[in-house]
C-alpha cells in the first residue's frame, strides 16, 4: 500500500466528529477508513487527540468522491493518497490551497457531494460501518446516485442538491432520472418523514423544490417553446383537490424533451375549468393525474373524453389518459391507463403524432 504522505499541522485542524458532519458521514466510518487503509489523520495534537489538516480533509474528500461512483474501498483510499502525495509535492493540496495559511473552516468547506462508502453485497457498505446511521433513509438497492442524492438533502445542501439532480437528467435523460433518480428518493424522504413525525419535512422539501425546479428548466430548455407550437398541444392537469404535481411537471418535461408541444394546468384543476380549458384548445391528448383514490374522479375523466369540440360536422375528442396510483385498474374501458412515466410518454407521443392536420 502507498505510503501514507506527510504532512505539515495547519493550525489546529478539525475534529473527526466535525469532519464527519460536513461530509455527511458517521465517525465510525472516517475511523475505520484510517485503520483499515491507512487513510487518516497525519498529525494527532495532544497525544492521542486526532485533528484533521487541509490535505487530511482533501484527501478524505477524494476517498469520498470515489467510492460513491462504486470505486471499491481499497482502490479508492491508494488513488486519494497518491493524488494526495502528488498534490504536496508539487506544493499544493486537492483542496485547492496550500497547508499553510489555511483556516478548518476553509480547508472543511463542502466538497464532493456524495460521501458514503459504496454498497456492497446486499445493500451493505463497504469500508465502513455496516450498521446504519440514525439519518440514513430507506433506499434499499436503488442506484448509488440516490444514496448521494438523499445524503446531500438530509445535509440540507441545496447546492449539492441541484448539481446532482442536472447531473442526472443531462446524463442519464429525462425518463430514467425521474424513474431511477428523483421519484426514489422522494419516496424514500417521504417514508422518513411519515415515520418520524414532522423531523424531515425540512428534507422532503428542499428535495421537491428543486426537482420541480430542474423539471421545469427543461422543459423551459425545449425547442418547441422558441419555435412556437403548429400542432394541438397534449393537456396536463392535477384533478380537484390533488396538489402532487411533481409526477405531473415530470411528464411535462419529457415531453417537451421529445418536441411534443403541452398545456400545463398544474394541480388541483377545477371540473369546469379543466371542461372548458379542453374544448377551447382541442388538445391532441389529456392526461389526468391522480395521487390518491380520494381525488381520482372517473365521471370527470369520462366527462372529459366524451366532451367535444371542433368545427360543426368535423367534431372531435381528445383522449384521456388517467395516470398516477389513485386510480383504479379497469375503471373505464375508453379511458387509457399507462403503467409508468415511460408508457405515459411513449402513449402520448403516438396519439400526439396523429392528431397532426
Amino acid at each position: 500500500m502507498t505510503a501514507r504522505p506527510e504532512a505539515k499541522p495547519a493550525g489546529t485542524g478539525v475534529t473527526t466528529g466535525s469532519l464527519a458532519r460536513i461530509l455527511g458521514v458517521s465517525p465510525t466510518t472516517l475511523r475505520s477508513w484510517d485503520r483499515r487503509y491507512g487513510l487518516g489523520p497525519a498529525v494527532r495534537a495532544d497525544g492521542r487527540q486526532r485533528r484533521w489538516s487541509p490535505q487530511d480533509v482533501a484527501m478524505v474528500k477524494e476517498m469520498c468522491r470515489l467510492t460513491a461512483t462504486g470505486v471499491p474501498p481499497a482502490e479508492a483510499a491508494r488513488t486519494a493518497m497518491k493524488q494526495a502525495r502528488r498534490a504536496l509535492d508539487e506544493g499544493t493540496s486537492d483542496a485547492g490551497a496550500s497547508g499553510e495559511g489555511t483556516s478548518p473552516a476553509d480547508a472543511t468547506s463542502p466538497g464532493p457531494r456524495t460521501c458514503e462508502p459504496a454498497p456492497g453485497p446486499g445493500g451493505r457498505t463497504t469500508g465502513g460501518s455496516p450498521s446504519r446511521s440514525p439519518s440514513a433513509l430507506p433506499l434499499g438497492s436503488a442506484r448509488q446516485e440516490c444514496r448521494g442524492l438523499a445524503r446531500s438533502a438530509v445535509r440540507l445542501d441545496a447546492s449539492a442538491v441541484h448539481e446532482q439532480l442536472t447531473a442526472a437528467v443531462r446524463f442519464y435523460g429525462l425518463v430514467t432520472a425521474w424513474e431511477e433518480v428523483m421519484a426514489p428518493t422522494l419516496r424514500a424522504v417521504g417514508r422518513k418523514w411519515e415515520s418520524s413525525g414532522d423531523r424531515y419535512v425540512e428534507v422532503e422539501h428542499l428535495l421537491s423544490w428543486h426537482v420541480s425546479t430542474v423539471l421545469r428548466h427543461a422543459y423551459a430548455a425545449s425547442e418547441h417553446l422558441r419555435h412556437g407550437q403548429d400542432t394541438p398541444p397534449v393537456l396536463l392537469a392535477c384533478l380537484p383537490g390533488e396538489q402532487h404535481t411533481l409526477p405531473l411537471e415530470a411528464l411535462n418535461a419529457a415531453l417537451a424533451e421529445r418536441g411534443v408541444p403541452t398545456l400545463m394546468l398544474s394541480g388541483a384543476v377545477p371540473g369546469e375549468a379543466l371542461d372548458g380549458a379542453v374544448r377551447r384548445v382541442g388538445p391532441a391528448a389529456v392526461a389526468l393525474w391522480a395521487q390518491s383514490r380520494s381525488t381520482a374522479s372517473v365521471p370527470l375523466a369520462q366527462h372529459i373524453a366524451s366532451a367535444r369540440w371542433g368545427i360543426r360536422g368535423a367534431r372531435r375528442h381528445s383522449p384521456v389518459l388517467v395516470c398516477g396510483p389513485g386510480w383504479e385498474r379497469g375503471s373505464s374501458r375508453e379511458l387509457l391507463r399507462p403503467t409508468g412515466l415511460r408508457d405515459a410518454v411513449r402513449m402520448l407521443e403516438s396519439l400526439h403524432s396523429s392528431a397532426r392536420p
